[in-house]
């Protein structure tokens, strides 16, 4: 799809041309350097140019990252605008948080969600740090208290016990490696049989005790974090599938915008639930520009509703009626507008009991005007069961659409049928002869009939 005149601006002063056609040496080295300067930065996708909030410009560029010199819209300079995603494809929000005021502390406040919330690799390290942390810690505290009880001196070790008499608090300790072991067996009580404590040292039967509590505390505690990370919700998300594109087409009459959403499990969805909100900038009565205002759209599919019996992919339908923030919107100005529209499907895990949400979004360059998805569901006779071709899942077939937007295609109606509802959407495509439209019918006609 080509990128409309109206949406490429040519980064280039008039006073530059001026001096590049008729100034001296000096001023077209000056010039040339810094139209160098802002080729530089625009291939890296950074502008100096003041834009509206929640729009960017970046190069335009072919498939093969290299500028679109073949483009029969692009000249030399030019950028083009395209609206920050609020939510990936993949369903992350693009969202970065900054001057936080002690944020650390407050995330040590919550170390049980903050390690839930870490990558593998340091939930994974932490893990292995405190055990090996834990064993050296008391494997110090261990030859301490054998140490000052006398038991590594010369006659009082293993070898020498038997001669001498003498009683240690922990038998079988020769030196600190022997408390590493020590530690290790009493914190996870492996309990091999050769070292124990006696009943000569009460503080040593006072940090067995301890260190027995703090061994079943921390093993569980990390078992929890793990297990917490293996079932969360994130991770179900990975399964729930959004259509590519979504698409605008007639259903009964009117312009409808329909996406398509479906599970790859087999364990469905529990009380599903869709919702799907239009993020857009708005200009309130006071002059307030608003740039990221949210609207909540009415969804449903079929005659259900947005609650969903999630047992095979299903169309969500968007009705673009006089409530729909998009009714003043044509196949030009879908174009030409920037919005976002953030999907979100939510529901209970049927195998786990616990909640997930899985999220999109849809750019205005990601609808597709005068489409309609394929289905997917077919009755197979051989399996005696219904099966769902997910290859399919993305695939859609262009229809006729009217391009007009949804509150002209009213007015149109209600010429047509003497301010009646048609019976069929059909009939705005039958022929026009013998019917006199009031105003301008060749406008009307290219309306509803030039395809995109």
């Amino acid at each position: 799809m080509q990128v409309p005149l109206s949406d490429v601006q040519v980064l280039q002063d008039p006073a530059d041309a001026e001096t590049l056609n008729g100034g001296g040496a000096g001023d077209k080295e000056e010039t040339f350097a810094h139209m160098k300067e802002w080729k530089r930065q625009y291939m890296r996708g950074i502008s100096h140019t003041p834009s509206q909030a929640g729009v960017y410009y970046e190069a335009l560029k072919g498939s093969s990252h290299s500028l679109a010199k073949g483009s029969r819209n692009f000249r030399p300079g030019s950028m083009r605008r395209v609206r920050r995603r609020a939510v990936f494809k993949n369903g992350d929000c693009n969202v970065v948080q900054k001057h936080l005021q002690r944020r650390r502390v407050r995330f040590l406040q919550d170390m049980y969600t903050t390690m839930v919330d870490w990558q593998w690799r340091w939930t994974l390290l932490a893990f292995a740090l405190s055990f090996i942390l834990s064993w050296l810690f008391f494997a110090l505290i261990w030859w301490l208290i054998i140490y000052t009880h006398g038991d590594l001196e010369e006659l009082h070790l293993p070898d020498n016990q038997e001669e001498s008499g003498w009683a240690p608090c922990v038998s079988a300790i020769d030196g600190f490696t022997s408390c590493f072991l020590f530690s290790i067996e009493t914190q996870h009580t492996i309990g091999y049989g050769v070292r124990t404590t006696s009943p000569e040292c009460p503080e040593a039967i006072f940090m067995m005790c301890f260190q027995s509590i703090y061994g079943v505390m921390s093993s569980a505690f990390m078992a929890g974090i793990v297990f917490a990370k293996m079932t969360r919700a994130k991770q179900r998300a990975q399964t729930l599938l959004f259509s590519k594109h979504a698409v605008i087409c007639q259903r009964d009459g009117c312009l409808s915008l329909m996406f398509r959403v479906g599970d790859m499990r087999k364990s469905h969805i529990i009380g599903a639930g869709v919702r799907a909100q239009l993020i857009r900038t708005k200009s309130t009565k006071e002059g307030e520009v608003m740039t990221q205002y949210f609207t909540e759209l009415e969804i449903g599919t079929d005659d259900s509703g947005s609650d969903l019996f999630f047992i095979w992919p299903m169309v969500i339908e968007h009705k673009i009626d006089e409530n729909s923030p998009l009714y003043n919107l044509n196949a030009t100005d879908m174009l030409q507008d920037k919005f976002e529209i953030v999907v979100i499907l939510e529901g209970t895990v049927e195998s786990t009991g616990q909640s997930t949400q899985a999220r999109s979004s849809y750019i205005n360059t990601e609808i597709l005007w005068g489409h309609r998805f394929d289905p997917v569901v077919l009755y197979n006779k051989d399996l005696q069961a219904y099966e769902i071709d997910y290859g399919r899942f993305n695939e859609t077939t262009q229809v006729d659409t009217p391009l007009c937007s949804a509150r002209e295609l009213n007015e149109i109606y209600k010429i047509q049928e003497g301010f009646r509802t048609p019976a069929s959407p059909s009939s705005i495509h039958s022929s026009s002869s013998g019917y006199q439209f009031p105003g301008n019918p060749n406008r009307l006609r290219w309306q509803l009939s030039v395809p995109l």
